[in-house]
């Protein structure tokens, strides 16, 4: 061995806690209620429930990530507003639907997509321990 401290990178991996699984299921069923007001939202005050609708999405998701601090709590918000969206564009068999063949329904999908991906991503990940170097110095 080098006598140098291991990398938390390197540890062999853990069950996660039970405070952890708890507060990523939360996240996903927070996840699922921005969803479903962000669907209500969005096509009352177009342009701009468009955007709040959005801006709740990316403060949720980037939220989740700052508090577990990895892109894991992101990733179950995101996955729940997404399910739960999927879910309400279909028809059901009345014929009833919640989102209108127009733009702005399909900005909110396509766009909160993306939105979702760009701010679990962004979230910073775990760096190893040990001082700043540059590979062959």
């Amino acid at each position: 061995m080098s006598g140098r401290p291991s990398s938390a990178l390197a540890q062999p991996l853990r069950p996660p806690s039970a405070g952890r699984v708890v507060a990523c299921l939360a996240f996903f069923l927070l996840g699922a209620v921005v969803g479903v007001a962000g669907a209500l939202v969005q096509p009352a005050w177009f342009p701009g429930g468009l955007l709040l609708a959005l801006a709740g999405e990316a403060g949720l998701v980037l939220g989740a990530t700052r508090v577990l601090r990895s892109r894991a709590g992101g990733a179950w918000a995101a996955g729940g507003w997404m399910l739960v969206v999927i879910l309400l564009t279909a028809s059901r068999p009345e014929g009833d639907f919640l989102f209108a063949a127009g733009g702005g329904s399909y900005l909110f999908l396509l766009g909160g997509i993306a939105v979702a991906v760009i701010c679990a991503t962004l979230a910073s990940a775990r760096q190893p321990d040990g001082a700043p170097a540059r590979l062959g110095k």
